[in-house]
């Protein structure tokens, strides 16, 4: 894993929560959060890291997303929803994931809760972009602090996937992979990734 910085003057503009952070941190923003996820099999994983990333930091949870891709299966869905207690009691011992047993045995729920969503809807992402009438809501922060940690939307959100049997889903958690999903665009109105500077 590249663990290079990116200096704080980058000659790009970046929200501030990246500055001085290793280079695949500094990617992960430029590339990935906020882009939209219309494909399930993301949206699962995306909503599984979160859980996985509580009381934690996400540079943890990204150091660790390669393993968590190899012994979650890539993250198919009809497979996690299947892993025995034995597969996740050996989990539990692997360093290469964040070894907290609610959270390990969370995918497999998910998993579970996740199916039962698209068996009702179709797909998870027909279910989810419903939720902002299948639009990103475009935010114009000015800096960090402006940025909350949850809304009404979150809060609605957790409440709903909570009652389908999903786990690690507080609306803290759920506002964080609504912005990294793109639902909710939180760059920064200084960020080069800002949509209104694209």
């Amino acid at each position: 894993m590249d663990h290079d910085v990116i200096p704080a003057k980058s000659a790009k503009k970046r929200c501030a929560w990246v500055e001085n952070m290793p280079a695949y941190y500094v990617d992960y923003h430029d590339h990935e959060w906020g882009q939209a996820v219309t494909n399930d099999v993301d949206h699962f994983e995306l909503i599984c890291l979160e859980g996985a990333q509580a009381g934690l930091s996400w540079n943890t949870v990204l150091q660790k997303r390669a393993r968590y891709r190899q012994v979650f299966h890539h993250f198919d869905i009809e497979r996690c929803a299947n892993i025995s207690d034995a597969y996740l009691e050996k989990l539990l011992t692997d360093p290469g994931i964040i070894r907290n047993r609610l959270k390990v045995y969370s995918v497999r729920s998910n998993a579970m809760a996740f199916l039962a969503v698209q068996a009702e809807f179709g797909s998870f992402n027909d279910y989810i972009w419903a939720h902002v009438e299948h639009k990103p809501i475009i935010n114009r922060w000015r800096k960090m602090s402006d940025v909350p940690a949850s809304t009404e939307l979150s809060d609605r959100l957790s409440k709903q996937l909570k009652k389908r049997g999903f786990k690690f889903t507080g609306s803290t958690i759920i506002y964080a992979y609504l912005q990294a999903a793109g639902l909710i665009v939180d760059h920064t109105i200084d960020c080069q990734w800002h949509p209104d500077n694209r």
